[in-house]
């Protein structure tokens, strides 16, 4: 932690700055984490140790709760799982995922005390709660989490106030962070990084955070100078200034005033509509935009239950409306896109879904930082996309482009980086086939795909990529 310092500032409160120089794709430092759990919707399928998911995981004997992918990540757990083992064991079943992170928070903090721990540059009691910020409904919750949590906790266990278990809450509540499988596609557990906690938001920040092989790295995006405040960013910039404001101050209780958000800054790509002679009205406008969120709410329904087909109607009849008025920027047009592709290409209709994933991503490279993990991550899906189209130097173009942004990302220990590099080497193998007799390149691609099925493309979540924080619904 020597190359980063904790320091105080005006307005924001404590921040983190850099103390060396850095450049794009360098660790700044890399954290495990003080106390981390696995959702519960996922306690089954997901190690409780390095949070990888497996097919076959060995189940605790004891309180048959906790899975791990072997006897080494079992050993390696029970430091922290021996409490939580005999108080699962004693209570009959295994309480919430807040209720368990908070349990082994205080458990640690029963072995170590609440001062600084190792390699920590703040104490877990130094952590902002504010609890104080909280409205009547979060209130609530807060007073159902503390009951909870003394109905589960033991009784032989140090025992702490009421005042301090909520400070505790308050501390998850605002500070947790989400962890991702080991190639980072699903979020799959919550957990408490002190130091991470200390670096501020900015919409358009120079670091970023990824989960990899159990630790969070803290990774440069751009040239950071000594003294430079790290920053991240707590929320997806894909949306206007003013809704991302709302939901920072909704979600973790402070006004943003970055550059981004004071000069409103790509607000006006977001919210581009289509120039020229035949400029829409304003009222047009609007209401292609109401049209737009009413048909991302019967998506969403259809997601849900499955329909995949009804999706791709919903999007072919949104985009009809859309395209003669919304600009190639506008989010709601690329909202749709994004959806179309990546339900098409599940549907195994990847030229449609090809042409919807290039202009989604023309797009997002028009608003995202050019080194922002989302915008790796779409390339890649399109990448893949065009490849699986048959178009292979598109397809091969945007794994290139992916790979270069998730190096800087993700950095090449990443499983996903490993997986994109070995496409990029098979893209560029069947790109010179492809210059060097196009004929043969389609007729071996037919053989090869009449001989193996392409690869059925991950089933359509309904839910987002995996964000930064963690936030209990």
């Amino acid at each position: 932690m020597e190359s980063v310092e904790v320091f105080t500032t005006e307005g924001k409160g404590r921040g983190l700055k850099a103390q060396k120089e850095f450049l794009p794709g360098d660790v700044i430092f890399a954290e495990p984490a003080y106390a981390a759990v696995v959702f519960d919707s996922l306690t089954h399928v997901i190690c409780h140790t390095c949070f990888k998911r497996q097919e076959r995981l060995h189940r605790c004997g004891q309180c048959k709760f906790a899975y791990y992918c072997d006897r080494t990540c079992q050993r390696d757990a029970w430091l922290n799982h021996k409490n939580e083992c005999s108080a699962i064991k004693k209570h009959g079943k295994a309480p919430t995922e807040n209720i368990r992170l908070a349990a082994r928070i205080l458990w640690r903090i029963e072995r170590e005390g609440g001062g600084l721990s190792e390699n920590c540059l703040v104490s877990i009691d130094d952590l902002q709660n504010h609890v104080e910020s909280f409205d009547e409904e979060e209130k609530k919750d807060l007073r159902v989490d503390v009951e909870s949590f003394l109905e589960f906790w033991p009784a032989q266990s140090q025992q702490f106030g009421m005042q301090y278990i909520s400070h505790i809450f308050g501390v998850i509540n605002c500070n947790a962070f989400t962890l991702s499988d080991q190639r980072g596609l699903q979020a799959v557990g919550v957990g408490i990084f002190p130091n991470l906690c200390q670096a501020n938001h900015d919409c358009w920040p120079n670091c970023t955070v990824i989960f990899n092989n159990g630790k969070i790295e803290l990774r440069a995006l751009s040239k950071i100078s000594p003294g430079d405040e790290l920053t991240v960013s707590y929320v997806d910039f894909l949306n206007v200034s003013e809704e991302r404001r709302k939901q920072l101050k909704k979600q973790y209780y402070f006004d943003c005033t970055c550059e981004h958000c004071k000069k409103k800054i790509k607000d006006d790509l977001m919210l581009a509509v289509k120039e020229g002679d035949k400029k829409p009205s304003a009222e047009t406008v609007k209401e292609v935009i109401q049209f737009s969120k009413d048909t991302l709410e019967k998506i969403n329904k259809a997601r849900l239950e499955g329909t995949y087909h009804e999706v791709v109607k919903l999007c072919r009849e949104c985009l009809k409306k859309q395209e003669p008025v919304l600009g190639d920027t506008n989010i709601y047009l690329l909202r749709i896109l994004s959806i179309a592709s990546e339900v098409l290409s599940y549907l195994q209709m990847f030229e449609e879904a090809a042409e919807y994933a290039k202009r989604m991503v023309e797009g997002y490279m028009k608003i995202y930082h050019p080194n922002n993990a989302q915008l790796g991550m779409a390339v890649m899906r399109a990448g893949v996309t065009h490849w699986h189209a048959g178009l292979i130097e598109a397809g091969h173009s945007m794994i290139c482009k992916a790979y270069a942004i998730l190096l800087i990302t993700h950095g090449p220990s990443h499983p996903i980086t490993k997986d994109l590099e070995v496409m990029r080497v098979q893209t560029e193998m069947e790109l010179r086939m492809f210059q060097q007799n196009e004929f043969m390149y389609y007729k071996m691609r037919e053989a090869a795909l009449k001989n193996q099925k392409i690869q059925v493309m991950p089933e359509p979540s309904n839910e987002a990529p995996p964000s930064l924080f963690h936030k209990k619904e």
